[in-house]
């Protein structure tokens, strides 16, 4: 071989492997669905960029040269390697298989990962999962550099480049010490925050901007307690320590109050709350594939009877 940057086309092994095979151009052209003269074309661009003759063609017989002896075996083993390779992007972005990195909000991690995960080995017991959990901007930054490949964020993310699929849509409710006078009531009128000491999470949590849009459209200013939580959990450690109260989510409402001390009180309608969906990159194309991921984490978690599914399948 004289010119050391030619490449092989994977058309010209198989001519190569075919005629090997069958030993007649009819029958080989026939087995890779192409007329005789593209497979003699095939066979002649492989043999002329080698440098080598490997079949050997008389008007009564095809027969493998010395040469082509020796190369079939490795002709066959990189027609082998493409055939496996090729089936395994049949199946990339169609079908929910392999690792997905998938990240979540801390206000919906602890509430529903146990239900999603059990679902998830259920449905899909061949898929691997990775879990993050950061706040929005960290877990938006992952998914643009790609180090995670959809996140479970409170929607509309409206982020350029992404898509998101919404799944359910939960509740907001009160969550109080277990001795305040609201405690227990199903039909409280958001204006009554404006008399309440609201505790609400750290900048970078998105549920502190939803607790501050709830009294936006309630026309109050909340009287902003001083003690600030990083966490929901302490949060509601505050609350039942006589702090103030604060907004939780309906998912979160089972754990929270398991402990006791912590009493709850429900919205008037329409009540307020927020919607939870699927973001991933636009350009991975794997639309399919995080739908069907989309739509099963909305069926596990409206199972819980906690939220009400949004997921459009």
């Amino acid at each position: 071989m004289t010119d050391r940057t030619y490449q092989p086309s994977v058309a010209g092994l198989r001519a190569f492997a075919a005629l090997a095979r069958r030993r007649h151009f009819g029958a080989a052209a026939g087995d890779l669905g192409v007329s005789q003269p593209s497979l003699s074309q095939a066979l002649a661009a492989l043999e002329t960029g080698l440098g080598v003759t490997l079949i050997e063609r008389t008007t009564r017989r095809v027969f493998v040269t010395t040469e082509g002896e020796r190369l079939l075996p490795k002709a066959i083993a990189v027609i082998e390697s493409v055939d496996d390779f090729l089936v395994e992007v049949s199946g990339v972005g169609e079908t929910l298989s392999g690792t997905v990195r998938l990240g979540f909000i801390p206000t919906v991690a602890p509430y529903v990962l146990p239900t999603v995960l059990r679902g998830l080995a259920q449905q899909r017991p061949e898929l691997t999962l990775r879990v993050v959990e950061d706040q929005t901007a960290r877990l938006v930054d992952q998914l643009r550099e790609g180090s995670l490949d959809a996140a479970v964020l409170a929607l509309p993310a409206e982020i350029p480049g992404m898509a998101e699929i919404p799944m359910y849509h939960e509740d907001f409710v009160l969550a109080l010490p277990a001795d305040h006078a609201l405690a227990g009531r199903k039909r409280v009128d958001p204006a009554a925050l404006a008399d309440l000491p609201l505790l609400l999470l750290d900048e970078g949590h998105c549920l502190r901007d939803q607790a501050l849009e709830v009294c936006r459209i309630a026309g109050v200013r909340p009287d902003l307690g001083h003690t600030r939580a990083a966490s929901l959990a302490t949060a509601v450690h505050c609350v039942t320590g006589g702090l103030g109260v604060t907004l939780i989510p309906q998912t979160a409402v089972a754990s929270e109050t398991a402990g006791g001390g912590l009493a709850t009180a429900t919205f008037a309608s329409p009540r307020p709350g927020r919607r939870i969906g699927l973001v991933f990159r636009r350009s991975a194309h794997r639309e399919d594939a995080y739908r069907e991921l989309a739509g099963i984490i909305a069926d596990v978690v409206s199972a819980a009877g906690a939220v009400r599914r949004e997921f459009a399948g």
